[in-house]
């Protein structure tokens, strides 16, 4: 076999197994199946494309594509304004009430998409592909204090969307 095709046979491996990880994280990142995908391939293709250096630690290579990726997607929307037109009318996303763990994705999904990038960011990373914080601060280049610090704020925002609406009433009433 030439060196080619082991060098593709290496990352098929790799991706078969990596990139339905990498789709779960960046829909948790993007919230959109569509960018998800789009960007899992984008990622997936850079990381082809580079594959000598990224075979020594494939999965954190494509992590930090991933979140580049994403990044790059958030700034687009950002610099471009959501298009609506007249007819359409905001839609509520579809109320699935076959299981509680179906309704607690989607609602961790929507609580995830309240917190600002970097927070949501870093959430993921720790807790989805399940980082150190060292790990965490290494990909995203920043300090391991940030790490901590975005992690604690992160979750106490998540806390306080996802606790039930009476139990903030009660508190206040006392």
């Amino acid at each position: 076999m030439s060196r080619a095709g082991r060098v593709d046979d290496e990352f098929r491996r790799f991706a078969v197994a990596f990139a339905p990880t990498l789709l779960r994280g960046a829909y948790f990142l993007l919230h959109d199946l569509d960018l998800a995908q789009d960007a899992v391939q984008i990622t997936m293709f850079q990381t082809s494309r580079h594959w000598e250096r990224a075979k020594a630690a494939p999965e954190a290579y494509s992590r930090r594509v991933l979140i580049n990726v994403c990044r790059e997607d958030w700034r687009r929307r950002a610099r471009r304004p959501q298009e609506v037109s007249a007819s359409e009318q905001p839609s509520e996303p579809p109320a699935v009430s076959f299981t509680d763990r179906v309704q607690q994705r989607q609602a961790l999904d929507q609580a995830l998409g309240a917190l600002l990038s970097p927070q949501r960011e870093i959430l993921v990373l720790r807790f989805f592909f399940d980082l150190s914080v060292a790990q965490t601060a290494e990909l995203l280049q920043i300090a391991e204090g940030t790490v901590k610090s975005a992690t604690h704020r992160g979750l106490d925002q998540l806390r306080d969307i996802l606790s039930p609406s009476d139990t903030k009433e009660s508190y206040v009433e006392q």
